[in-house]
């Protein structure tokens, strides 16, 4: 397992009972993590005293219970250099997935060990943490998600980060669809992200199943990549869907490319008693 480092306004400080108790900042969550099905004795005082609890509904969805009044955003940073915003949505998420700095570090490294001007596709950026952590190292990188809402928190937190202008587009499409039409431009980059969800839409109403989609994906994505690509990274939170499995999918695509392909799952340190909790898995093909 890969650990994310570098947090000072995160923190996990414990989880039990399908439930996490983190720090963002200086305001205490309680959200839930169907994982979490350990019941160990909740000794930490702060699940008593958290700024906000999120409920699940047993009909989906859910929605918080405020204690007491809180900002609707508020920013939070990593690794003394990238600042995002937290904005707790009634999906129980805050827009940022604090694991998935493990790979941030990844990109940043490669990046600027690269020695030429890198392009990155990032697809399904969501709100454009892994798109800062990549212009921050000097990459041109292009912004995708089919969400128009996510889009725009995307330039929220570039622009948070002193980073806007011309080394960065923003594309509201179905993924898929806009990398074909890259390919048929003759558009290629030397990094491509991509964190797909388990379910979805597409801007104009297009269904993603993500067991039923993501090897197609993955096969047309070789079509944009350059000729030394630097890496090729795919995180899934579908349970269903092994790191192994991911690893077989991006290890055939790239065959031919000088490089290997690991597959791992990620984690956050757990505070209270010392434990990883497991946070999705990744798959990273790098240059060697």
């Amino acid at each position: 397992m890969r650990i994310a480092e570098g947090w000072s306004d995160y923190e996990l400080i414990d989880c039990s009972g399908k439930n996490r108790l983190e720090r963002w900042g200086d305001i205490v969550l309680v959200r839930p993590d169907p994982q979490v099905i350990w019941k160990t004795e909740k000794k930490n005082p702060l699940w008593t005293r958290a700024d906000a609890i999120y409920h699940r509904s047993e009909s989906g969805g859910g929605k918080w219970e405020y204690r007491r009044r809180l900002p609707a955003e508020w920013q939070i940073s990593w690794n003394d250099s990238m600042k995002l915003w937290v904005t707790p949505t009634s999906f129980k998420h805050t827009g940022v997935f604090p694991e998935q700095a493990a790979n941030w570090l990844v990109y940043q490294r490669l990046i600027r060990a690269a020695g030429r001007p890198i392009r990155v596709l990032n697809l399904f950026g969501y709100t454009g943490a892994a798109t800062v952590a990549c212009l921050q190292a000097g990459a041109f990188v292009c912004h995708v998600d089919a969400s128009k809402g996510m889009v725009g928190c995307a330039k929220r937190n570039v622009e948070l980060n002193g980073l806007q202008g011309d080394k960065v587009r923003y594309i509201v499409d179905d993924c898929a669809k806009f990398v074909a039409r890259e390919i048929r431009r003759g558009n290629t980059y030397d990094g491509i992200i991509m964190d797909p969800p388990s379910y979805g839409r597409g801007p104009n109403g297009e269904m993603w199943k993500l067991e039923d989609s993501v090897y197609d994906l993955v096969q047309l994505c070789r079509g944009v990549l350059s000729r030394e690509p630097l890496f090729f990274t795919l995180n899934s939170y579908t349970a269903g869907l092994a790191p192994s499995v991911m690893q077989y999918i991006v290890a055939d695509a790239l065959s031919g490319y000088a490089g290997s392909v690991t597959s791992d799952e990620l984690g956050l340190r757990v505070s209270e008693n010392g434990f990883a909790l497991p946070c999705g898995a990744t798959t990273m093909f790098c240059a060697q």
